[in-house]
């Protein structure tokens, strides 16, 4: 069984990134997981880091 892809979403600006869909303009692949998007990886929105995200719950 496969884990669904997570949804998280910046809480100052509202940001999504879709694991499904990655951020390649950012040179992450579509398909990574959240927790291997660097560390220091930046709301390209707000410049936040990855603590202000939060997942999106359907």
């Amino acid at each position: 069984m496969t884990t669904p892809a997570k949804i998280m979403e910046c809480v100052i600006c509202g940001f999504v990134y879709d694991e499904k869909l990655g951020l390649p303009e950012e040179g992450i692949p579509p398909g990574t997981a959240w927790e291997d998007v660097p560390a220091g990886w930046l709301c390209p929105e707000c410049a936040v880091g990855k603590h202000g995200f939060q997942e999106v719950e359907f």
